[in-house]
């Protein structure tokens, strides 16, 4: 006999006699807006499952006796359990299973590259049929939300030990979700005006509404999770000045540094680095404060260097803001580093590719503006160190086209403040905060650091993977005091 996984966790046993049913092959699409209409709004593209479509999707879930999706979820959940869930139509369980692991499902199901993640292990991969996992993870906690009652977990017994958390992005609020339930008092000690740092400031409107990250802090807010904004550690106070209050420290900080290709004109105006150009946006358009509104240029041609999903951020905003809006790209579309997804939206929506293109300089006006920009083309040769086919300039394809704005979308670095503030702190060569991969541990006792600050830019799901791994290590450690 065969065991099966069930939604509650436990193992029984499978009927041998019972004929397996067919495969289903075919994966549910999501709805979503027409490009022609989406394209002129910043209402969210992806409109999510119906239960009908939700119920299907699960069903064709073949229930793994040992689920490879699993194993490749970095924050663990038990994913054959909340989709067998949905496919008894038992969404309420469902919730309760992922959110025993999750406390942004809202989030993760919009943002998280599932496909490279949990899907990307789906036994059906090979016959081109993997779940839409990320699709159900979603359907779930709108589901939840629109229930108009959000149950909350048991909390234990106090211990009374104290964690601040520096940052309240994806890290932080899972290190926060973690330990507020093992009954440690929690804080999240925030620099800028909101909670969740790239959820809000860093990616659009309409790829993450602003009242999902919203919702889902408000549910760490009730379950006791103190939250203090507007206050920048390293400048309002240190981390050694927060430890003599608090039993442990984790650093969630982000990597807010933005890098430039340092070729002539990056200082004109009009040039801008990614996280400038989002965070105006989301600031102009009032996502994050209705009665705040920054003065912005009006930009009639907009370019956009870079090929991550960032950069189809950038340049989808400038779309819905009327301008042309063109990707700069040194290699082909085949080596975009961004989702597929996102690739195909930006492509229906009419975002211009100048694929194998390389900026040269940016030329400025009387003014000081940015009026064009110089590029070269470019042909792939060897693979480099990161296993891509190295671009290689060709000579004599040097051109000149006209922008009014320019965004460099092509990393982040973590800012240097609490590194500059933290003596015995081990930094590596990129600004980095040093830590184990395994616990978040860092050189100093009782700091923990994890996501983008350790990393560099990565992804959601990989910052939230590093605080469910520090969290577990910094409980360990509490307990033991």
């Amino acid at each position: 006999m065969k065991s099966i996984l069930i939604s509650t966790g436990k193992v029984v046993m499978a009927d041998p006699k019972k004929k397996k049913k067919p495969l289903d092959l075919n994966r549910r699409d999501m709805p979503k807006q027409p490009p022609e209409i989406r394209s002129h709004n910043f209402n969210e593209v992806a409109l999510g499952y119906t239960a009908e479509l939700a119920v299907a999707e699960a069903n064709r879930c073949i229930q793994c006796p040992k689920p490879k999706c699993v194993d490749n979820c970095p924050v663990e959940i038990n994913i054959p359990g909340f989709i067998k869930a949905i496919a008894e139509r038992d969404f309420k369980s469902g919730i309760q299973i992922l959110k025993e692991k999750n406390c942004l499902p809202a989030i993760c199901g919009r943002v998280c590259p599932q496909e490279e993640q949990c899907e990307e292990t789906c036994v059906l991969v090979k016959k081109s049929g993997q779940i839409a996992i990320g699709r159900l993870e979603r359907f779930l906690a709108d589901w939840e939300a629109a229930q108009g009652k959000i149950e909350m977990p048991h909390i234990p017994e106090k211990t009374r030990k104290k964690v601040a958390i520096v940052g309240g992005g994806p890290a932080g609020l899972t290190v926060a979700g973690d330990l507020i339930q093992l009954g440690h008092e929690v804080t999240i000690f925030e620099a800028l005006h909101k909670m969740g740092g790239v959820l809000v400031y860093g990616i659009p409107e309409f790829r993450l509404p602003k009242s999902i990250v919203d919702r889902e802090v408000d549910y760490l807010n009730k379950l006791g999770v103190e939250i203090v904004t507007d206050f920048v550690v390293g400048k309002t106070r240190t981390v050694d000045s927060i430890l003599e209050e608090f039993d442990a420290v984790f650093v969630g900080s982000g990597a807010g540094l933005p890098w430039f290709m340092e070729i002539p004109g990056e200082n004109l105006n009009g040039v801008y680095s990614a996280n400038e150009y989002l965070t105006r946006l989301n600031l102009m358009k009032g996502f994050l404060f209705p009665e705040y509104h920054t003065p912005v240029k009006s930009h009639k041609r907009v370019a956009v260097v870079g090929g991550g999903n960032v950069a189809m951020d950038c340049a989808r905003s400038a779309l819905r803001l009327g301008a042309e809006s063109r990707i700069i790209y040194r290699r082909s579309r085949e080596e975009l580093p961004a989702r597929l997804e996102e690739i195909e939206n930006a492509e229906e929506e009419g975002v211009i590719f100048n694929f194998l293109t390389l900026p040269l300089r940016y030329i400025g006006d009387e003014n000081g503006w940015v009026k064009e920009i110089e590029i070269q083309k470019m042909q792939l040769g060897e693979p480099d160190s990161s296993g891509r086919r190295r671009p290689v300039p060709i000579e004599g394809s040097e051109e000149i086209f006209p922008v009014d704005a320019v965004v460099c979308a092509i990393g982040n670095s973590p800012n240097p403040l609490i590194a500059s503030t933290t003596p015995g702190l081990e930094i590596g060569k990129k600004g980095n905060i040093v830590a184990d991969e395994e616990t978040g541990k860092t050189s100093r006792a009782k700091i923990w650091a994890g996501g983008d600050v350790v990393t560099g830019a990565a992804t959601v799901i990989l910052a939230m993977g590093a605080g469910r791994k520090a969290a577990r290590s910094m409980h360990e450690y509490l307990i033991s005091q």
